[in-house]
């Protein structure tokens, strides 16, 4: 009975394995075909992907477009980290009864969708001249609810005695929080910028908006102007989201030992 039941096991699991892949695999294969060969539904490799990568080169600026992707991304999620570390670490740290109701209006806002508070963020920063910048595609998105979260709660692991020692010792509190909290959160840091990074290069919506300039798009956007004439060529349309896939596939493998750790000490 027992090895009836690991072999159901080990059979669900590998079949959810394969529909989990699927996408992924397929995606990869319809890369290296026609857009004829893909309408047909073929799953054996082709010998188009030269092809393919020239007219994506000739139709949308690729280079660039992952370069500014790179950019935004790396940049948001630098900023992102400074102010959501400090921020869940302030909220523990520092902890009484006004923070606890400021923190539950700070995840209330995780609630709000994006699309209600576009207008008014577009008409500030239009006033403020950040339209079309690095600055304006960074700020709405530097302060997320969910990493302050998992900072904070990462930060009730952080020894207290610690934080005394120090203070006793002469130190303020941005040096204990550079010197010491910073090196003992590195998994919890790995686990945000995993998150960050993923949420900064996936982003659509706000850059579509903010960034207007064929110069500053990002690769989402790239992939968008791919569908918008009046015939897709889905070879090409796949090579670009199959480039699109793999920074964000390489940060979350390098990263993901410690994106682990970091989640499961959140949780703990």
């Amino acid at each position: 009975m027992t090895k009836l039941k690991d072999a159901l096991q080990y059979l669900f699991l590998t079949i959810v394995s394969i529909i989990s892949v699927f996408p992924l695999f397929w995606m990869v294969i319809a890369a290296t075909n026609t857009s004829v060969d893909i309408s047909r539904g073929t799953l054996l490799p082709g010998t188009n992907m030269v092809k393919n990568f020239t007219n994506l080169i000739e139709l949308q600026p690729l280079f660039s477009s992952m370069g500014n992707s790179f950019r935004y991304a790396t940049i948001m999620t630098l900023a992102a980290l400074l102010v959501c570390s400090m921020a869940g670490y302030g909220f523990e740290v520092f902890h009484d009864r006004a923070k606890d109701i400021v923190m539950a209006i700070v995840l209330l806002t995780m609630m709000i969708p994006f699309v209600s508070v576009m207008i008014p963020l577009f008409r500030m920063f239009s006033s403020l001249d950040l339209l079309n910048t690095t600055l304006g595609f960074v700020l709405p998105m530097i302060a997320s609810p969910l990493v302050i979260l998992l900072f904070r709660q990462s930060a009730r692991s952080f020894p207290k005695d610690i934080i005394e020692a120090a203070r006793l010792d002469g130190l303020n509190e941005f040096s204990i929080f550079i010197r010491m909290f910073i090196p003992t959160m590195r998994s919890t840091y790995a686990a945000a910028a995993v998150i960050l990074f993923m949420s900064a290069w996936n982003a659509y919506l706000w850059p579509k908006v903010v960034l207007w300039d064929n110069t500053s798009i990002t690769m989402p956007m790239l992939i968008s102007n791919l569908t918008a004439g009046y015939v897709t060529d889905f070879g090409v349309l796949m090579l670009g989201v199959l480039l699109s896939t793999i920074p964000t596939i390489l940060i979350f493998f390098v990263l993901q030992k410690s994106f682990a750790e970091g989640i499961t000490g959140s949780i703990k």
